[in-house]
């Protein structure tokens, strides 16, 4: 794992594209040395693959951003529980419904006006707790919405102090979607998200229908 780290850094660089012959080539001599890079993930190295950059080939990965020296003394220290098990990925698919919690797609299905199928996969997210705490809790998420929420900090503690602050027949109602981990959504609030999505000449007609 260290050696592939050097490697990274003194032969890829920074937001260079490799692949996986390059890599192999590169150490001949060492069994399952794709494994040895994925460890780089568990120390905050980011390297991607078509799952996170639909620009990349299917054997085509992108050197993104270094993490933590795990050549220096000390630094390579696996970090507990780091690393998410079949057993637990399989159990975090069927806690969350094998869907998307960002957008809802599930396995296999094609982005709406797009010939892409999404996959999902287990990604990290941290979570503000309340009294200020972050922790990183697992989620469940398509690879369209893992790059697009790479900086997103879940706010728990913003969510429960609202939740507070509610009317009690709002908080009636959002219990009952929690219940049934949806929402509908009525005729109006359909119209105003179609509303929303035309241009200024068309939006001026339909205020003349309302008027």
């Amino acid at each position: 794992m260290k050696r592939v780290a050097l490697w990274l850094v003194q032969e890829i660089g920074v937001g260079e594209v490799f692949t996986k012959t390059q890599l192999r080539e590169a150490f001949p001599e060492t069994s399952q040395i794709d494994r040895r890079m994925r460890d780089l993930r568990d120390f905050d190295w980011r390297i991607d693959t078509n799952r996170e950059d639909p620009s990349l080939g299917s054997h085509e990965q992108r050197f993104v951003s270094r993490g933590i020296s795990v050549w220096e003394p000390g630094k390579s220290t696996r970090k507990t529980g780091a690393t998410v098990t079949a057993a637990e990925r399989h159990a975090i698919m069927m806690r969350d419904g094998h869907k998307c919690r960002s957008c809802g797609i599930g396995p296999g299905e094609m982005y709406t006006g797009t010939v892409i199928a999404s996959q999902l996969d287990v990604a990290r997210r941290p979570v503000k707790m309340p009294g200020g705490e972050t922790v990183v809790q697992l989620v469940i998420e398509c690879n369209r919405c893992r790059v697009g929420n790479r900086e997103l900090i879940a706010d728990l503690d913003n969510v429960l102090s609202r939740i507070g602050d509610l009317p009690t027949y709002e908080k009636q109602m959002l219990a009952s979607w929690i219940e049934r981990d949806s929402r509908n959504f009525s005729e109006a609030e359909e119209l105003w998200a179609a509303y929303r999505t035309l241009p200024s000449d068309a939006r001026d007609k339909v205020r003349e229908a309302l008027a």
